[in-house]
């Protein structure tokens, strides 16, 4: 039977090799609260300290890293996919003032390469470790006829937890509010499916003078940020966050909307934050106006914090010297106004 299962495409002592290989780094993640991790039909994770909370909420999320993984193929390095996925998830949830629990992940592909699932779960295993996080359990697919031969999938899960009365959710935000932002290494998880096209042509290994120095390949995988310690700098510093957005697929002009209550716009200052030089490569070979690559990058804008005007400056002494006063919060409808734009403010 195992023999014919593999005639059809399914190999599953390649699938046990993956698990055996990547065993050791996901029991890195565990601390006493994980009870059953990998192995079990399901993760199991002591919730006492759930209980000892006044009011906890849990924020869940779920997400992937789009065709950056065909970037990782193409290059053969799979080593910092994991940290994208968890990194990408963790900052979902943190924008809620939640911190994250446990952690699952979905690695899918035509074929299963066991060397290639652990380099990428290994990843994954640093980034929750460095978020205290645990990664409890996961799943490793391999589906002939429903993912292309080389192809890779990776979804993850995260669970967290904040009191109710932490949550952040940008309904406080007023005119006069600050936007401090966050920088990113790049593209992050979002808008390769244009990168690769733009790029195409180019030569993905050569260092690039107008890269600093980095290739193409190079800056396309640059891993998502996790902007974890920001937000706790800033709450170990009685700083009133009053909003967050990550900055990911739709790009400033669709994500930062979310956190903005009726009546208030945001107003951002092009030239205050360094752009990664990534996206001007890309916006010259693409022919992408200044309006869309606002729309579909993250420009260098990884995460932004909106602040009262009057913890500005004990904020950005808490923070690391690459954050930045990028704009401010003024009457209005909900958009955001980018000043410096070719094409003018909002697309």
């Amino acid at each position: 039977m195992a023999d014919r299962y593999a005639q059809a495409g399914v190999n599953i002592e390649a699938g046990n090799e993956a698990v055996r290989l990547i065993a050791e780094a996901v029991a890195t993640t565990h601390g006493p609260e994980v009870l059953a991790g990998v192995g079990a039909f399901g993760g199991l994770f002591d919730a006492k300290a759930v209980a000892r909370m006044r009011a906890p909420v849990l924020v869940a999320s779920t997400d992937g890293v789009g065709t950056k993984t065909l970037v990782a193929a193409r290059l053969n390095r799979w080593e910092t996919i994991g940290h994208d996925l968890v990194n990408h998830c963790v900052n979902d949830i943190l924008v809620q003032g939640a911190r994250p629990l446990f952690f699952l992940d979905y690695v899918a592909s035509a074929h299963l390469r066991p060397s290639q699932v652990a380099a990428i779960v290994r990843g994954m295993a640093e980034a929750c470790r460095a978020v205290g996080c645990a990664l409890l359990g996961g799943e490793t697919a391999e589906m002939p006829g429903v993912y292309r031969e080389g192809a890779v999938d990776v979804v993850g899960t995260v669970v967290g937890i904040v009191e109710r009365e932490e949550l952040i959710t940008g309904e406080r935000i007023a005119p006069g509010d600050v936007v401090v932002a966050f920088p990113s290494s790049g593209l992050h998880t979002n808008g390769y499916s244009l990168a690769r096209r733009a790029l195409e042509g180019e030569d993905w290994s050569a260092p690039r003078p107008e890269l600093g120095g980095q290739s193409i390949g190079e800056a396309l995988l640059a891993p998502h940020r996790c902007y974890a310690e920001h937000v706790n700098r800033l709450r170990a510093q009685a700083i009133d966050v009053k909003g967050l957005a990550h900055i990911t697929g739709g790009g400033v002009f669709d994500n930062l909307p979310r956190i903005l209550p009726a009546g208030v716009d945001a107003r951002l200052r092009r030239g205050t934050w360094p752009e990664p030089p990534i996206f001007a490569l890309i916006g010259r070979r693409a022919s992408v106006g200044d309006g869309e690559m606002f729309r579909v990058f993250n420009m260098g804008l990884g995460m932004v914090a909106v602040i009262p005007a009057e913890e500005v400056a004990r904020a950005l002494e808490a923070l690391p010297q690459e954050c930045h006063v990028v704009g401010e919060i003024v009457a209005g409808d909900g958009r955001v106004h980018v000043e410096g734009l070719n094409t003018g403010g909002t697309p």
